[in-house]
């Protein structure tokens, strides 16, 4: 009973004694004759008076297709068990007055995406933002948390498998593994992309011993990336054979999306696409976020209303119903007022089975690209694959570590790849552009490497691709997010934005202490260094930049900027505006800040004024 999970507890042991130290929290361990000890029973079980179990999950998929309409799977978790249950109660309020029972995401702590035994450092340091911590987890079910909606955690990152045991300590009924394949990996993490593939299916092994329901793998995370709906299929799909080696059951299993809301026939072909091809038995859709919110939050809802609509008439089994966007985690009240607006717009949406020629000929487009991927990354002969192939016996025919092995050389080959792709050893070489039609496609002479070009949707816009080439300016960038923060887009759109101004950007993409990036800038003998974090821990971690410049003597000649939130919390931000208004922006160690509201050309356009003013001082 449980032997997968004994063994990966067995070979992992030191990492799960420093996730225990690291966190303040009892995890299984070894007696004096090596075997486990205090590993809690598989699900179901009973955890505070309730039986938890990935079933009730599955069972609410169930009632979903039954009546026609999503589940609602909100997104809440706070900084403590008290807050997060406080916050909780007040959006489980507006369910409940709608007699629903919803599937609540617990977001938790950023720091636990990071490995206890090699980023103990970054963890310490960035604690306290971004969600419930590992032992407020075990503290939100004790005090009643997920007894009439079963919830999940996410577990993404370095370490999945550690969360994941967490989690079941706790009582959580499902998990967050996904991205397991996906390219993207946020930003630096700590280790490199092969671990971070058999750490996934570690973690696999965890949910399929004991009962847990998995978002398996996203096209979300890709998608914010830049990445195309073939590729990400395609990783899903690898992702699913995995699981299946996993020994995961199919209920247990979901794959979360993103649809746009911006063409509903490209919606539903994305839908019908992953519905025909994926194993999972769960889909999970998320509308995709703004990357530059309306400044009326009302507009931004309309956004959200439209997604909706595609969700229900996709058939989706659960659906994110999304607060305002443009300020940090929300309250339980906004939330459940989206919860609210959201099924108000499923029960009021007629379901109509739309047909029409652009719909089956986007979803074509779409399998044609996932089965070329596969093709090339499984070494399988060209055009030899359908997606009624890919069933649980076709992954069954390699085993797990070769599966591993092939899933590696597809990312580090660069057969699997995305523009932002943020491991720092992975290849990297398509370009997309988002066309008209709200659909990515490939820039021709920029599709995937080793995949036939006529297998992939290429856009017919007129884009002008600049070749890279040598910095054309003297002055040098030095850029990176800090603490434990792998939202990277934003601040690869400020290097882009840099590079073609002509600047020389150093990049050390996410998770990075203040001070190493100070010590990387006064190496590189930069003229500006620019930080960002989004988990509002700006306050803490963005003057700690200044303070090692200063101790280094170079303050005074570097212009230092940040970018992204500075409160995490909805309700805080409004007194941060003020201050910055009342005060500017000193207080942050910073000479300029960029907001959410802010564009890359703000950006340029500011820190090189900075950067002529501070050299004609000289």
């Amino acid at each position: 009973m449980q032997e997968k999970t004994k063994r990966i507890i067995r070979e992992d042991i030191e990492a799960v004694r420093a996730y225990a130290d690291c966190f303040g929290v009892e995890m299984p361990d070894l007696d004096e004759n090596g075997e486990v000890v205090g590993l809690p029973a598989p699900y179901p079980r009973e955890v505070a008076g309730v039986v938890r179990s990935g079933y009730r999950i599955h069972e609410l998929a169930l009632k979903a297709r039954e009546r026609g309409w999503p589940v609602q799977n909100p997104i809440l978790g706070r900084n403590t068990a008290e807050e997060t249950l406080k916050e909780s109660k007040e959006m489980y309020a507006f369910a409940e007055k709608l007699d629903e029972t919803i599937f609540h995401f617990v977001h938790s702590e950023a720091t636990r995406h990071i490995d206890p035994l090699k980023g103990r450092e970054l963890i310490e340091q960035s604690r306290g933002k971004g969600g419930i911590t590992p032992k407020g987890e075990r503290e939100f079910i004790q005090m009643g948390g997920g007894s009439r909606h079963p919830v999940r955690i996410n577990a993404t990152g370095d370490t999945p498998h550690l969360s994941i045991l967490n989690a079941l300590i706790a009582g959580f009924d499902g998990t967050d593994i996904g991205p397991v394949i996906h390219v993207h990996f946020g930003g630096r993490g700590i280790h490199d992309y092969r671990t971070k593939v058999v750490n996934g299916y570690k973690a696999l092994q965890i949910c399929a011993e004991n009962k847990i329901y998995v978002q398996l793998d996203s096209h979300k995370h890709l998608n914010n990336i830049g990445g195309t709906d073939g590729m990400a299929l395609a990783m899903c799909l690898l992702a699913e054979g995995l699981a299946i080696h996993a020994g995961l059951p199919r209920e247990l299993s979901a794959i979360q999306m993103n649809i746009a809301g911006i063409n509903i026939f490209a919606d539903l072909a994305l839908m019908r696409a992953f519905r025909e091809t994926l194993w999972s038995d769960g889909l999970i859709v998320v509308p995709e976020t703004f990357q530059s919110p309306p400044g009326d939050l009302i507009a931004e809802a309309a956004h959200f209303a439209r997604m909706a609509v595609n969700a229900k008439l996709g058939g989706a089994d659960f659906y994110r119903p999304k607060a305002a966007e443009s300020v940090g985690i929300p309250t339980g009240d906004s939330m459940g007022r989206a919860i609210w607006g959201t099924e108000n717009v499923f029960t009021n949406t007629y379901a109509v089975d739309i047909e029409d020629s652009r719909i089956t000929e986007r979803k074509a487009e779409i399998l044609e690209e996932a089965m070329a991927v596969l093709e090339a990354v499984l070494h399988l002969p060209e055009r030899s694959l359908k997606p009624k192939d890919i069933t649980p016996a076709f992954w069954m025919q390699w085993k797990d570590t070769e599966l591993i092995d092939l899933i590696v050389e597809g990312g580090k080959s660069g057969r699997m790849d995305c523009p932002r792709a943020g491991g720092w050893d992975l290849k990297r070489f398509v370009k997309v552009n988002r066309d008209p039609d709200g659909i990515k496609r490939y820039v021709p002479g920029y599709t995937p490497l080793g995949i036939d070009p006529s297998r992939v949707a290429v856009t017919k816009e007129d884009i002008q691709v600049e070749p890279e080439k040598e910095p054309t300016r003297p002055e040098k960038i030095v850029l990176a997010t800090v603490g434990a923060d792998a939202h990277v887009n934003g601040i690869n759109l400020i290097r882009e934005t840099f590079q073609h101004a002509g600047y020389e950007v150093v990049f050390l993409r996410g998770m990075n202490l203040p001070e190493t990036v100070a010590e990387v800038a006064a190496e590189a003998n930069a003229d500006a260094v620019g930080v960002s974090n989004l988990l509002g821990l700006g306050g803490t971690l963005f003057p700690r930049v200044e303070q090692r410049l200063k101790e280094l003597g170079l303050r005074d000649k570097m212009v230092v900027w940040a970018g992204g939130r500075i409160a995490e919390k909805e309700e805080e931000h409004q007194y941060y505006e003020e201050k910055i208004k009342k005060e500017g922006v000193s207080f942050l160690g910073v000479d300029a800040f960029f907001g959410p509201d802010s564009t890359p050309e703000q950006c340029l356009e500011t820190i090189t004024r900075l950067i002529q003013e501070k050299k004609a001082k000289k």
